[in-house]
């Protein structure tokens, strides 16, 4: 999960939506594996899966800090904002939001989705505390490394809005260090969104209304992955691919092999995309 930024500062929710979870319990693709994984060999850590969009998924969230709060140290929370840490939500198999999962000896042990009764998110948690009792390692945690502040900077950046200093800051990071694929992987994650979250949703039948219109398949292609759709993004840029010449396909399979490094290249997903667009090809 490392070598990813929390953008999450980046998109807005809906008007009249309520207010997002505080971020005590924020967890995101760059410290996934130091709050959860390495977390969770000593106590069973749930992890909560939000969208911003969802005021259901924000509702169980809620509930969640209220009961972790209850509990003491019985088990720790972890929320992450989906939308903006597709390969977390990615690596668990999420098929829908709000999903709930604990997490404990670093696997996944237990979970469930949509919206819950207390009731029946007690009844949860109780089963999952009393599976791991007495089976987790326990004692001290493992110290965290200290943070780059170069990396500080820059999330510090996103915080404020400051989308050109964050970038900046990555692209400084990177000049000094041209093999720092942590800076790498954040800088092409910040352009992404920086990018697809200006998409309007019209484009989608903008696009299926006029095959031809190249701008439109790109604009598409970018918000069905902004979408956690990234099979849907990569089918339609390889049959734009299909269709096209010239500088219009140069163009296409630029922006696909651009979305394919946004992700494990060992993804079977994108193993299946290289395939399709190599056919498509030759």
């Amino acid at each position: 999960m490392s070598g990813a930024v929390d953008l999450s500062s980046l998109k807005q929710p809906p008007a009249g939506a309520p207010s997002a979870p505080g971020g005590d319990y924020a967890v995101n693709e760059t410290d996934f594996e130091t709050k959860v994984l390495r977390r969770s060999i000593a106590v069973p850590v749930v992890v909560a899966l939000y969208s911003q969009r969802s005021p259901g998924s924000i509702e169980l969230v809620k509930l969640l800090e209220r009961l972790v709060a209850e509990d003491g140290d019985s088990w720790v929370l972890a929320t992450v904002e989906a939308e903006s840490n597709i390969r977390i939500a990615q690596a668990f198999g999420v098929q829908g939001i709000p999903t709930v999962i604990a997490v404990a000896g670093g696997q996944p042990l237990a979970d469930f989705q949509g919206a819950q009764p207390e009731s029946q998110v007690r009844q949860w948690l109780n089963a999952v505390i009393d599976a791991v009792s007495g089976k987790l390692e326990g004692g001290e945690q493992q110290p965290q490394p200290a943070e780059d502040p170069r990396f500080t900077a820059a999330e510090s950046a996103l915080e404020n809005g400051d989308l050109a200093g964050a970038e900046a800051a990555y692209e400084a990071i990177i000049a000094a260090e041209p093999g720092n694929e942590e800076a790498k992987s954040a800088l092409r994650q910040l352009r992404f969104l920086a990018r697809a979250q200006e998409i309007p949703d019209s484009v989608i039948a903008t696009a299926a209304a006029d095959p031809t219109d190249v701008a439109a398949a790109l604009d598409a292609a970018d918000l069905e992955m902004l979408n956690q759709r990234p099979e849907a993004s990569f089918d339609r840029l390889i049959a734009l691919i299909k269709r096209t010449a010239g500088d219009d396909r140069t163009t296409a399979r630029t922006r696909l092999l651009e979305l394919f490094e946004l992700f494990d290249p060992a993804e079977p997903f994108v193993i299946a995309a290289r395939r399709k667009l190599a056919a498509a090809l030759y």
